[in-house]
């Protein structure tokens, strides 16, 4: 009866697991994309198309960055969106830029 009941417990901590881990993805599918007038944005120099950034104002810019290949985006290279640590609740498109942008290791 022990094993039944272990097995039990395992099913229903994976099936948790699971169940959270949809949740997220559901959630930051759902998430709006971050706007260039948002005052994170506007702060960061965010531009929803890397090649509009302020090269004057921001030197460190160099062509071939976007958040697709910058270290704090957290989706796939692939994907056309992803959340960003510093935009809390929304998602920047792969092909945008701010000034944090990071070299992925």
């Amino acid at each position: 009866m022990k094993s039944n009941r272990r097995t039990f417990v395992i099913q229903s901590i994976a099936g948790a697991g699971i169940l959270a881990g949809t949740r997220l993805a559901q959630a930051q599918a759902a998430a709006p994309l971050v706007q260039e007038s948002d005052p994170q944005a506007v702060a960061l120099g965010y531009k929803s198309d890397a090649t509009k950034a302020d090269k004057a104002k921001y030197p460190k810019y160099a062509a071939g960055q976007q958040c697709a290949n910058c270290a704090l985006y957290q989706g796939k290279p692939t994907d056309a969106a992803a959340a960003c640590p510093l935009f809390a609740g929304k998602q920047v498109a792969a092909k945008a830029w701010c000034s944090a942008w990071a070299k992925k290791a």
